[in-house]
């Protein structure tokens, strides 16, 4: 292998990407647009629930214990004071999504030290904001019990909580640095699959072939200007990810950039082999969305665990590069995993790319022969 030619072929690259706006656009702009929008459309935190009151006792304790629900910051009470008859509407037309009665005698029940019932009606059309809002709503009811009874004899279990790793439990931190290896995964596998079918389309391709450039040059010299580009994305991203996102680093930012280095390597590779099978831009791009987002997206671990999923998918999994590094990069920020818990996983990546490397390198050689 001669440097020389790698070098010319990256230098040709990189003027090709100069005077295309729209790769440039799709280089460095696209990761961000993507990053921001799925940052902030995708959480799991659920607050400002929209709530109503009947309040049938109308005591002060009981308007002490609708103020404390909305000053948990979880309740906006839209309406303290609705009849009992009014709740079905209310809720049918997406007003509210939780009705609260309280019924009369409650105060008097507290003071008498007598269980004191509230019926808690929550729109169950969304099961995961309907299962966090009555965890929250039983969490907000044992505050007020305690603050009312403050020396109510003690639990026959206690139990301390520690929650580790993400002790604020945001799901922000969760998602976002999974995130970011499905914009990678993404955005990596569609810059290359455009370049050697781009070639093939402006017939430029007949004059590389009669050159005496080994298929491995010319494959190395089209991933080096995009793994500059993936590589100055990955620094952009996990620099919004800690300064906008506010997601704290809590491992090394030297590994993570080398993890990420072997990753891009992998997909890149990928996207080069799209390429050269598919002869054509339109077909290349759309197989390459296919073969990362939809993986990356559903498989990788990202928004779903995989241990809830079927068996068969789970095995399924185990092909997706994506979920290697989604693991590597959650451990890396949440929990400051150091090369000793991720040299499995930066193994498994580093044969994903060194196989689809081979594969793009033999393929090639045979449209070139």
């Amino acid at each position: 292998m001669r440097i020389a030619r790698v070098y010319a072929i990256a230098k040709k690259e990189i003027i090709q990407i100069r005077r295309d706006p729209l790769s440039m656009a799709m280089a460095f702009l696209l990761p961000l647009i993507l990053l921001f929008i799925f940052g902030f459309a995708i959480t799991m935190d659920i607050k400002n629930l929209k709530t109503v009151v009947c309040d049938l006792d109308k005591s002060e304790v009981s308007r002490r214990f609708a103020s404390d629900l909305s000053a948990s910051g979880y309740f906006i009470i839209v309406d303290p004071s609705v009849d009992y008859q009014q709740i079905e509407r209310i809720i049918d037309s997406g007003a509210a999504k939780i009705a609260i009665a309280i019924p009369r005698g409650f105060s008097e029940n507290i003071r008498l030290g007598k269980p004191a019932q509230i019926q808690a009606l929550i729109d169950g059309s969304d099961a995961n904001t309907a299962t966090i809002a009555a965890g929250y709503l039983s969490a907000a009811s044992d505050m007020f019990s305690a603050k009312l009874s403050p020396r109510r004899s003690a639990p026959a279990v206690d139990p301390r909580v520690r929650v580790w790793y993400n002790e604020d439990l945001k799901s922000r931190n969760f998602i976002i640095p999974g995130l970011i290896a499905v914009i990678m995964s993404v955005i990596a596998a569609l810059l290359t699959s455009l370049t050697i079918a781009r070639e093939w389309e402006r017939g430029t391709m007949e004059q590389l072939i009669t050159t005496p450039l080994k298929t491995s040059e010319l494959i190395i010299g089209k991933l080096i200007p995009y793994f500059l580009i993936g590589f100055i994305d990955m620094l952009v991203a996990v620099s919004v990810t800690v300064f906008v996102f506010g997601v704290e680093l809590k491992g090394s930012l030297v590994l993570l950039l080398v993890v990420s280095a072997v990753f891009l390597f992998g997909v890149l590779s990928l996207g080069i082999l799209v390429s050269i099978m598919t002869k054509s831009q339109l077909p290349a791009s759309q197989i390459a969305l296919v073969m990362t987002f939809l993986p990356a997206f559903l498989l990788s671990g990202f928004m779903i665990s995989i241990i809830n999923m079927p068996y068969v998918l789970q095995l399924i999994t185990r092909i997706v590069p994506a979920r290697y590094f989604v693991t590597i990069i959650k451990g890396i920020f949440l929990k400051g995993s150091g090369l000793s818990l991720v040299w499995f996983d930066l193994t498994l990546l580093a044969l994903f790319g060194a196989v689809v490397f081979a594969a793009a390198n033999m393929k090639l050689k045979k449209k070139i022969a």
